[in-house]
């Protein structure tokens, strides 16, 4: 992944942007069809049986589960605008009395090994498959240097500050190593494409290195060794402009935009959880127009 100086190679994109929290806001207008792909659910579960001093309990196992199945447990409806917050609380999630708890959807993170297998499909819709850009959001505090781990030590008061405090310095120093200089000059002073409300750095890629799910691991984003990866573009485009997929921060989603084909081999791969949407569609949190909103919950609390 190479850092791009000339953003003006947006500018078509951004001449096509919709409304605000509508599909065509996220990946542009005027494409032939759209497709959604939800992101999974992070879903662990906990022996009941056993409590510690904390009130917590052993986790078992741990999953990765599909709305559907999110819905499913629950009664509720899946259909191609459901959201979170209509299927679980926003802010604790889900537990269940056989010890299974939802957690919560990543806005704005798009699984990397789901985004290879989605690679896949966009490839060959493409004149341009090793001529690709990526967006990718400048506030991630990865970025900047400013992401931290929070480390959870055990032990007497004063041996656990110091031990938290020399992790702390490793992993700090191992951030800084990780990310590119040049990486978090763009993303302090840009330059930035005028997305709306968002600013972002380019990148230059190709499908041949998103269908590796750890590319992200060299790419000098100041990702911290031992952790889950953080980032996903929230923007990719092929040079022919043929298509879009986009994942933007503040949804739980992330949209595909381009030709009936590609479409259609979207929504017929089964490691995807996708449903055809179309430009005007409502992301947002109202968005769900079947399920009703849980209880003690507005968009505005």
């Amino acid at each position: 992944m190479q850092l791009m100086t000339d953003v003006s190679c947006g500018d078509w994109l951004l001449e096509r942007v919709g409304g605000w929290g509508r599909v065509g806001g996220v990946a542009g207008t005027g494409f032939e069809a759209y497709a959604r792909i939800l992101h999974p659910v992070p879903t662990t579960r906990v022996d009941l049986s056993i409590t510690d001093e904390w009130g917590g309990h052993p986790v078992l196992e741990e999953s990765r589960w599909t709305r559907s199945q999110a819905a499913g447990r629950q009664g509720l409806t899946m259909h191609p605008l459901v959201q979170w917050n209509r299927l679980a609380d926003p802010d604790y999630g889900v537990d269940f009395a056989d010890g299974w708890q939802f957690g919560q959807t990543r806005e704005g993170y798009f699984d990397l090994d789901l985004l290879a297998a989605l690679t896949e499909h966009p490839a060959p819709a493409t004149t341009t498959p090793e001529h690709l850009v990526a967006g990718i959001w400048n506030g991630w505090g990865e970025l900047t240097g400013s992401g931290r781990a929070l480390y959870a030590i055990e032990g007497s008061r004063l041996w656990a500050w110091l031990t938290r405090r020399r992790l702390q310095r490793e992993a700090e120093r191992q951030q800084r190593e990780s990310l590119r200089p040049e990486i978090r000059l763009a993303a302090e002073h840009g330059p930035h494409p005028e997305w709306p409300g968002r600013e972002m750095i380019l990148f230059a890629t190709s499908c041949d290195e998103l269908s590796d799910p750890s590319w992200a691991e060299g790419a000098g984003l100041g990702l911290q060794p031992g952790f889950p990866p953080s980032i996903s573009p929230q923007l990719l485009w092929p040079a022919d402009r043929s298509w879009v997929v986009a994942s933007e921060i503040d949804w739980d989603s992330t949209i595909v935009a381009g030709p009936r084909s590609l479409i259609d081999a979207v929504l017929a791969d089964e490691r995807l959880e996708a449903f055809e949407v179309d430009a005007d569609a409502d992301l947002s949190w109202e968005g769900d127009l079947v399920n009703p909103p849980r209880a003690g919950w507005s968009a505005g609390s």
